[in-house]
């Protein structure tokens, strides 16, 4: 019997790593961070491998990636930020998976992200003030 995945999603700051590991346990499942095992093949940051490779080869290895996992069964999968944004990743993981798409309010994932400069596509200063016109047109 085939044995399929669980696939969470979502934007940074979400949750999908920590929801992904107390998950696996409860499931009795193998847990697979997309982003800590591309650091640990590349043998550098997601940040660094953006800053020196640029964003394209970093989707590149992420998309080569979600092919791989998306073929296993019975693992726990958290995807980086924006993996899910190319077809062909959404197709790969969603081929044996089960996808869930996690989220939370802006004001909770600026405070879990705090000034993380670790994040290549958050820019540190500006987060705030951008947030905070965003949740304004909203609220409009």
């Amino acid at each position: 019997m085939v044995r399929k995945n669980l696939v969470l999603t979502g934007f940074m700051g979400t949750g999908k790593s920590a929801v992904g590991r107390k998950a696996a346990r409860r499931l009795r499942m193998q847990f697979v961070d997309m982003d800590a095992l591309l650091e640990e093949r590349a043998g550098t940051s997601v940040s660094r491998i953006f800053a020196e490779q640029g964003e394209a080869a970093f989707r590149e290895m992420e998309s080569a990636l979600a092919a791989e996992l998306g073929v296993r069964e019975g693992v726990v999968i958290a995807t980086g930020g924006g993996a899910m944004l190319r077809e062909q990743n959404r197709t790969a993981l969603g081929r044996n998976g089960i996808i869930v798409c996690l989220g939370c309010d802006a004001e909770t994932v600026l405070r879990r992200l705090g000034r993380n400069d670790d994040r290549p596509l958050l820019p540190a200063p500006p987060m705030e003030s951008e947030s905070a016109r965003r949740t304004d047109r909203l609220e409009r």
